[in-house]
């Protein structure tokens, strides 16, 4: 393994993204070979990395797990969270989440020990698009599918959302794309034209749909490298 930078380091031992590791890093929490790491300090092969007294190792097989998330699953690696992702997962390869759904959605969501495949899952730049159904309390109108389209100032959040592709599925339901993700920001746009979010599921994220994937809500399975290639192209 040649010189690599600690957070590149953690981040494709599956242990955390780069940012955290940054903050890991200037917390002082990080060392390699006994000795404290600063913020952009590199690593090599054979030098003992540790993560508060703890090695870490790079895993030399990539993994990517495709997980049909329940709600009340929280999308965390916290273990004092008692419901937390990885521990509703137990699988035996440290991994971590690609984004995040929040506790009360459901739907497809990523797992993986690669932190460039996260990267790349999660980067605007990189254009994944995700899709969701979504039922709500009331009758879904032709104004709300073009306000909701159009973008939905959310004042907490203090900005606009991009504009997005709304589609009425019956009454009470549409189909939503979006191109960002923005802390619950689906449930926000809703509440901001007095609707109520009673279901929310991701269905697609990418190429990848979750009906095509076969899997009960609970369930998971590793993608193939060929499914891995036709999400980031490598």
């Amino acid at each position: 393994m040649e010189e690599i930078r600690i957070n590149k380091y953690l981040s494709e031992c599956g242990y955390c993204s780069r940012r955290a590791a940054d903050k890991l890093v200037e917390e002082g929490r990080v060392t390699a070979d006994g000795k404290p790491l600063t913020v952009g300090d590199k690593v090599s092969e054979g030098m003992d990395v540790q993560v508060d007294g703890r090695s870490v190792k790079l895993e030399t097989t990539r993994v990517v797990i495709a997980f049909n998330k329940p709600a009340g699953i929280v999308c965390t690696s916290d273990k004092k969270e008692s419901n937390n992702i990885i521990d509703a997962i137990s699988y035996p390869v440290r991994i971590f989440t690609v984004g995040r759904l929040d506790k009360d959605s459901r739907g497809l969501i990523f797992l993986t020990n690669d932190g460039d495949f996260m990267n790349q899952m999660t980067s605007a730049r990189y254009h994944h698009d995700k899709e969701y159904y979504v039922t709500v309390d009331k009758e879904v109108t032709d104004d709300f599918v073009k306000r909701m389209s159009n973008g939905i100032y959310l004042p907490e959040l203090h900005q606009k959302t991009r504009r997005c592709q709304v589609k009425k599925i019956r009454y009470d339901a549409f189909s939503i794309t979006l191109m960002q993700g923005l802390n619950r920001q689906i449930r926000r746009m809703c509440k901001a034209l007095d609707y109520e979010v009673t279901d929310l599921q991701r269905i697609r994220v990418s190429n990848m749909r979750l009906k095509d994937l076969n899997l009960k809500e609970g369930e998971y399975r590793e993608l193939t490298e060929d499914e891995i290639r036709s999400l980031v192209g490598k």
